[in-house]
C-alpha cells in the first residue's frame, strides 16, 4: 500500500490537488521525502509498548525505533497535529519542535447526551477494539476484584477482536455469565443506550492518544474509571469528570464510583458539561486551520 500511493502521488495518478494530509498511524508514509505540495501529518498517538504487544521482539524494536528515533528526524519542519496535550508532548519529548506541533482535541458525537434510565443494579460498560492494548483481561480482573465489595455489579462488553475467544474462555471457567455480556458490535443508537444506563464506563488501556469511549460516556453523563496514562488523562478530567488510577488501584476506583451516589452523580454532570462543548465541527476547524496555514505560507 506505501509504495503504490506514494507511486500515485509522484505521478499524480489520482489528479491534481493542492495540499496533502499524511496520516501516520505506527508507520509514517515520510512524505517530506517524497512530497513538494504544503502539507500537515496528523499522529493520533505514538505507539510505545503497543509494538510489544502486536509483534514479536525483534519486530517489535524495529517499529519502535522506527517510529521514535529514524522517522521524526525527516519531520522537524513538518506542522504536526495531535488529538491531544497528552500526544503533543510525546512528540515533543521524541524531538519535535514545540511550536511545530499543535494539539487539536477529539470531538465527540453529540447523540451521546444524556437521557434514558440506569440500571437497577451497578453496571460498568466497556468499549473498545477486544486488542491486546486494551487489556480488557486486567479490567475483568479489576471488576472481579471490585465484586467482593459490589457483589452485584454487572460488566458489559462492546465490541469485537483478536482476544474475544480468551476474554470468553475466561468468562467460561469463571462461570460469569450471569454478570459480563458480550455484545459485539452494535449500531450507534444501541451504544448510545448502553452508555446512558450504566453507572460507569471504564478502561484498563496501556496507551491511548485519547479515549474516545470515555468521552462518549461522558457526554451521556457516565462518568469514568480508567488507567491513569496520557491519553486518558486528556480525555477524563481526575476528579473531576472521573478516576484515574494506577492498574493495582483500578478496582478501587470503580468501588468507590459504584458506592458513591453522590460522587458519581457529580462526575457524570461535570462529563457531560465537559464533553457538549467538545464538537467535531471544532476539530475539524482546528485541522482545517492548520492545513491553510501551511497553504498560505508554504503555496504549491
Amino acid at each position: 500500500m506505501f509504495p503504490r500511493a506514494i507511486a500515485a502521488e509522484l505521478t499524480r495518478r489520482m489528479g491534481p490537488s493542492d495540499a496533502l494530509v499524511e496520516i501516520w498511524n505506527g508507520v509514517p508514509w515520510f512524505s517530506p521525502v517524497w512530497c513538494r505540495r504544503p502539507r500537515i501529518t496528523v499522529l493520533h498517538h505514538v505507539h510505545g509498548p503497543m509494538w510489544d504487544q502486536i509483534f514479536p521482539g525483534p519486530l517489535a524494536a524495529i517499529g519502535r525505533g522506527l517510529e521514535t528515533r529514524f522517522a521524526p528526524p525527516f519531520y522537524r519542519r513538518t506542522s504536526m497535529v495531535a488529538p491531544s496535550d497528552a500526544t503533543k508532548e510525546e512528540l515533543i519529548e521524541l524531538g519535535f519542535p514545540a511550536a511545530n506541533v499543535l494539539a487539536v482535541p477529539n470531538g465527540t458525537d453529540p447523540r451521546f447526551r444524556p437521557g434514558g434510565q440506569r440500571t437497577e443494579w451497578p453496571s460498568i460498560i466497556a468499549v473498545a477494539r477486544l486488542a491486546p492494548v486494551k487489556r480488557f483481561g486486567l479490567l475483568l480482573d479489576a471488576v472481579i476484584e471490585a465484586r467482593r465489595s459490589v457483589p452485584d455489579v454487572r460488566f458489559t462488553i462492546v465490541g469485537d477482536g483478536p482476544d474475544r475467544v480468551e476474554l470468553e474462555r475466561r468468562v467460561d471457567d469463571l462461570d460469569a455469565h450471569d454478570w459480563v455480556e458480550f455484545t459485539g458490535r452494535v449500531e450507534h443508537a444501541d451504544l448510545v443506550a448502553l452508555y446512558q444506563r450504566s453507572w460507569v464506563v471504564a478502561s484498563a488501556s496501556i496507551a491511548e492518544g485519547w479515549g474516545l469511549s470515555l468521552t462518549e460516556g461522558g457526554g451521556c453523563a457516565t462518568p469514568a474509571v480508567a488507567t491513569d496514562i496520557r491519553g486518558h488523562r486528556s480525555s477524563v478530567l481526575d476528579g473531576v469528570t472521573g478516576l484515574l488510577a494506577d492498574e493495582s488501584a483500578l478496582a478501587d476506583a470503580l468501588v468507590r464510583v459504584l458506592t458513591d451516589d453522590e460522587l458519581r452523580r457529580r462526575l457524570g454532570a461535570a462529563a457531560a458539561e465537559r464533553v457538549a462543548s467538545m464538537t467535531w465541527d471544532a476539530s475539524a476547524l482546528g485541522v482545517t486551520r492548520a492545513l491553510h496555514a501551511q497553504v498560505i505560507d508554504h503555496p504549491a
